[in-house]
């Protein structure tokens, strides 16, 4: 690897704040072997500075290194990034575990109902559902469409449950807990028998839209969509009408095309609907995996090694 200017601070920019409380992130840093500082807008930067930031900023490019304090970095212009020579990683592979357990949350939600009986707590009313209306997850099909870190998350957990999970990705190398395989192009297939249906992919201008109207007809009428990857991959009206129609039996969506979900979105209306707001990997301890993997790569960056996550 060609050789770097050394690294001599490391500025986090307040837009983590968004999910992380910036306080948090900084005191997560200590001891790191060059100083930390918390910066606005108004930072210009050099090529000895590194930044951790949650969005992306022109002046960025004159830095020495960025990291994108989330896993999807799709609103970076990774090709602008390259062209100036500026290493752009960011921090997936720390998501399989806290997007696993929301995802099989979902999922025991609506299999047991847990979120029509908190919905009946609300108004004080003892509600009992219909005998055929609960079910178990155990036996069910489950399939993953994506099998990354957090696609792999949500397969292991949903093995560990007795749920029989096949997944959809571009290898073939096979997958602990999933039981079949299918490639891209037969996605339909793949979601055929499936009683719930989880995304975890990356959004590209491959996968944007790729859940539109055939998609949700190609599912069971008593099928769930999860959706815990990113919010342009599914098209929300197609999902409304699908919802409407009875095409899908519900859904649980913690990403949206636009964030936060408009109050005149009609997804908030639909009782077999779960609306989480983006926090699909919030947890008291998500700054810490974020600095583990920041603290990493300043050790690799000054050691001239190849960066962790480097996605430009």
């Amino acid at each position: 690897m060609a050789e770097r200017p050394p690294l001599e601070q490391l500025y986090v920019h307040e837009s983590v704040d968004s999910v992380i409380p910036k306080w948090a992130f900084v005191e997560a840093f200590d001891g790191l072997s060059i100083p930390v500082e918390l910066v606005g807008d108004d930072r210009e930067y050099e090529e000895t500075d590194g930044v951790v930031s949650y969005v992306p900023r022109p002046e960025y490019l004159n830095a020495g290194w960025v990291h994108c304090a989330r896993a999807g970095y799709d609103e970076f212009d990774t090709e602008a990034y390259a062209a100036a020579g500026v290493p752009l990683t960011n921090s997936s592979g720390i998501h399989g575990a806290t997007v696993g357990e929301v995802a099989v949350g979902f999922m025991l939600s609506f299999a047991r109902l847990l979120h029509v009986y908190r919905d009946h707590q609300g108004r004080r009313e003892w509600y009992t559902p219909e005998y055929e209306r609960p079910f178990t997850v155990e036996g069910e099909t489950l399939c993953v469409v994506g099998l990354g870190t957090i696609g792999e998350g949500i397969a292991r957990r949903a093995d560990a449950l007795g749920m029989d999970v096949v997944g959809v990705r571009r290898s073939d190398d096979p997958v602990p807990g999933v039981s079949d395989l299918f490639a891209p192009d037969e996605l339909h297939d793949a979601i055929a028998d499936a009683r719930f249906v989880a995304i975890a992919l990356p959004h590209t201008p491959v996968t944007d839209g790729m859940f539109a109207e055939d998609e949700f007809a190609a599912m069971r009428e008593d099928a769930y969509l999860i959706n815990v990857a990113r919010g342009p991959i599914v098209d929300e009206s197609a999902l409304v009408s699908a919802l409407k129609s009875g095409a899908v039996a519900g859904a649980g969506v913690d990403v949206f095309e636009t964030e936060p979900l408009p109050e005149t979105s009609p997804l908030w209306d639909f009782e077999e609907v779960i609306v989480t707001p983006h926090k699909g990997s919030a947890t008291n301890r998500y700054h810490l995996d974020i600095a583990e993997l920041v603290k990493e790569n300043v050790v690799r960056y000054r050691d001239g090694d190849d960066l962790r996550n480097r996605v430009a």
